[in-house]
């Protein structure tokens, strides 16, 4: 298997809850955040699998631990690698951390819908050959 995607993103005050630490729904934020920029690295913009190819992609589950809290202000990274794929769906293995520690881990499986009618489609052919050669 090859490296995992990373990518950097500060935490900024809107992200934070009362208590000074990122409000737990923000980690989706950045887990999603992270995909899409994995995507746009390998040549893909979701907006355009949208209008070309007539598919999306949807979360269908997510399996998620809170290890440790991101602070305001701090650089964290998030990790998206492929963990298994489908004809119709990914499944991603995915991590944030700060100064190499944990700070939360992830599966989280998609799937590819048609855009008109919302049921699952297969990943286009040639996105899916490239996926499988990252994999």
């Amino acid at each position: 298997m090859n490296k995992p995607f990373s990518w950097a993103v500060r935490v900024y005050y809107e992200d934070t809850d009362a208590g000074g630490v990122v409000f737990y729904a923000n980690y989706l934020k950045y887990l999603e955040r992270a995909r899409t920029e994995y995507l746009r690295a390998l040549g893909y913009e979701q907006d355009e699998l949208m209008t070309q190819a007539g598919v999306i992609f949807a979360v269908r589950s997510l399996q998620i631990e809170y290890i440790k809290s991101a602070r305001f202000n701090q650089m964290v990274q998030v990790s998206a690698k492929i963990k298994d794929i489908k004809k119709a769906s990914l499944e991603f293995a995915q991590q944030i951390t700060h100064d190499e520690q944990f700070l939360v881990t992830a599966d989280v499986r998609i799937a590819c819908l048609d855009v008109d009618t919302m049921k699952p489609k297969a990943i286009p052919d040639y996105l899916l050959e490239q996926l499988k050669h990252e994999y």
